[in-house]
């Protein structure tokens, strides 16, 4: 391993996953490892912590102690200058990610932009010497009427031996009607389509049958990029700073693209390169990395992105081991912040065809909103940050095996129960032993600050209540009130997982920004509450709409008027796929948003101060009330 690089880049090197959750910027604390000390027979090395870099002021604000005295570092920061053993614990460790962004039952009129034909061609003779590209369009053009054919120059190079090999009997792909991107042997009827949904955490494809609709094979994993920053803001950042960032952060995607178009064709038999076709949302910078552009300026004032119309690429020249003459289609970003996902989502729930106010709410690392109806639409984006997926808060975690995902607690004995990713009972079902806990995710994190407030542990301000008398509030190292939510024997990583008050600053934080931002576009539509409110998203769709109430992540609303609909921008990259259309409706649509970038509003900071407190500082929630018999 070459001298100077951090335990992180060896890390990577040797394929072992550690957390990364603030991109390497020092600010979360989140990849602590232990260096190990003494001569290990086993790899023949003397390993110490005199072969790491001294420790950094940055790695001081997060080690001290007993850590200190351990042998903890950051991986981020700590660098190799000899050799080592490095131990990683459990809570640093990244496992796989329970990815819950699975296709939704939708009725989609099919009219996709690959059709195939079958055609028997004529065979050349010395009285017929029509080149071959010309015989095979004058067959399609007699057969079909389809006049003025292109075709691919890859699928040319071997059309020779195609059409001599199939005793000129071939079927070609045609791609919206005037360019040829495949010829097969014979008649075949099957056509291939990956839809594909690029998060800033989780990317998602769906291999679709384009005569059908129907989703053949679903394929999730981690996006790549983590490693390289858990938000937008940490991407821009290492494509800013890092010498050729961008271009290892594209191929990040793009690597991790063609693992999912190859696993998915392998569950349903067919190679990547029968897939003809792909369709791709994601917000505004996964937007840009996924194209090699250079996200730089959509972080800067005015935020302008480099394109907002959709965009047409061949897929071999984004390096992408489909078809290599297949055609990407990239739908339209509106604005710099919120992109191609949120026209996905508008596609999908259709907005602008309602009477209603609709709501939609996308809540991920970055939190984007559309509030309208058939008349008119506007949008913003939130920074919300990651602490509602988890990090940010000292025990949050990503939703993997052995995150706390659901949290109740008594209001008079302040006893919890919680589920555990990977076990389907209660916690109390389970032997101490084998609960087995190792952090909290998103969901659990909303449950557990929600509970909180409503057993009065937690106050309207968001500080912990006086006077608790219960062994579960226990105090930060800093002297901080914290609140056990599963005790050390019922975890796997040896010590009790909490909620401090810090953790629930960072929640108020995150779902401030959702309600202001939400506020402000019913301000700017010119109604008071919406008539219905969507949560769209893999997060989305998972949180308790009640938990997410009582919070106060969105404007008061009755809660048979909420609904979770499930990974609403994936399901919009699957409709473009298989019609046309509706890639020119979204491109249209995505020009009639006004959207509202809510820095330039004169009484932001005031909305959001008032947004901070649960559910408000201001604002009546009488469907909570009425519900939960909660009082504000």
């Amino acid at each position: 391993m070459e001298r100077g690089k951090t335990l992180m880049e060896a890390a990577r090197e040797l394929g072992v996953e550690i957390e990364s959750v603030c991109g390497q910027k020092r600010t979360c604390g989140k990849c602590k490892v232990r260096i190990e000390e003494g001569f290990f027979q086993r790899y023949g090395i003397v390993s110490g912590m005199d072969h790491v870099s001294p420790l950094s002021e940055d790695e001081a604000k997060f080690i001290k102690g007993s850590d200190r005295a351990n042998g903890i570092r950051l991986a981020c920061q700590a660098q190799v200058l000899g050799d080592l053993l490095v131990f990683v614990p459990e809570a640093s460790r990244r496992v796989k990610q329970v990815v819950r962004k699975a296709a939704t039952e939708r009725v989609i009129p099919i009219a996709p932009a690959v059709k195939k034909y079958y055609v028997e061609l004529p065979k050349p003779s010395l009285t017929d010497t029509l080149d071959d590209f010309g015989r095979l369009t004058s067959a399609l053009a007699s057969t079909y009427d389809l006049l003025d054919l292109e075709i691919d120059y890859t699928v040319l190079t071997t059309l020779p031996g195609k059409l001599r090999d199939a005793d000129w009997k071939v079927t070609a792909s045609i791609w919206m009607g005037k360019k040829i991107i495949k010829v097969e042997p014979g008649f075949v009827e099957d056509v291939h389509g990956l839809a594909v949904d690029i998060g800033t955490t989780t990317v998602v494809g769906f291999l679709t049958d384009m005569r059908t609709g129907e989703v053949l094979a679903t394929e999730s994993m981690m996006n790549p990029q983590v490693a390289y920053g858990e938000d937008v803001m940490s991407r821009i950042t290492f494509a800013m700073s890092q010498d050729g960032g961008l271009q290892t952060m594209h191929a990040a995607i793009i690597d991790g693209l063609n693992t999912i178009a190859q696993r998915s064709a392998r569950q349903v038999g067919i190679q990547p390169e029968d897939i003809l076709e792909m369709t791709v949302v994601g917000n505004t910078i996964m937007h840009h990395i996924f194209l090699n552009i250079d996200p730089r300026y959509v972080g800067v004032s005015p935020f302008p992105p480099a394109r907002k119309r959709s965009i047409d690429v061949r897929a071999g020249d984004l390096g992408l081991k489909i078809n290599p003459s297949a055609n990407v289609h990239v739908l339209p970003n509106e604005a710099g912040f919120v992109g191609a996902d949120n026209v996905g989502v508008l596609i999908a729930e259709e907005p602008y065809n309602q009477d209603e106010v609709v709501l939609i709410i996308d809540i991920g690392t970055n939190g984007e909103l559309v509030l309208g109806n058939r008349h008119r639409l506007v949008s913003c984006s939130c920074a919300t940050g990651p602490a509602l997926e988890g990090a940010h808060i000292h025990f949050g975690m990503r939703a993997t095996p052995g995150a706390i995902e659901r949290v109740k607690i008594d209001p008079s004995t302040l006893d919890v129960h919680f589920k555990v990713i990977g076990k389907p009972e209660w916690h109390t079902n389970y032997p101490d032993g084998e609960v087995g806990a190792r952090g909290i995710c998103g969901s659990g994190v909303i449950d557990a600050v929600a509970e909180m407030f409503k057993a009065g542990i937690v106050l309207k301000s968001g500080a912990f209540a006086r006077n608790i008398d219960s062994p579960r509030v226990t105090l930060t190292p800093d002297g901080k009130p914290q609140f056990v939510i599963a005790w050390a024997r019922e975890t796997s990583i040896g010590q009790d997982i909490t909620v401090s008050l810090k953790d629930v600053r960072a929640v108020q934080l995150a779902k401030g920004a959702l309600y202001c931002g939400a506020k402000i576009l019913l301000r700017r539509f010119g109604v008071s509450k919406p008539d219905k409110v969507i949560l769209a998203g893999a997060f989305g769709s998972y949180i308790d709409r009640e938990q997410a109430l009582v919070l106060g992540l969105f404007p008061d609303c009755d809660l048979e008027k909420v609904y979770s609909v499930g990974n609403a921008a994936g399901d919009g990259a699957r409709i473009a796929l298989l019609n046309v259309g509706k890639r020119a409706e979204a491109d249209e649509v995505a020009r009639r948003v006004e959207y509202v970038e809510l820095a330039t509003e004169p009484d932001f900071q005031r909305e959001f101060a008032e947004a901070m407190y649960i559910p408000h500082q201001k604002d009546e929630f009488p469907h909570i009330q009425e519900r939960l018999n909660v009082s504000f």
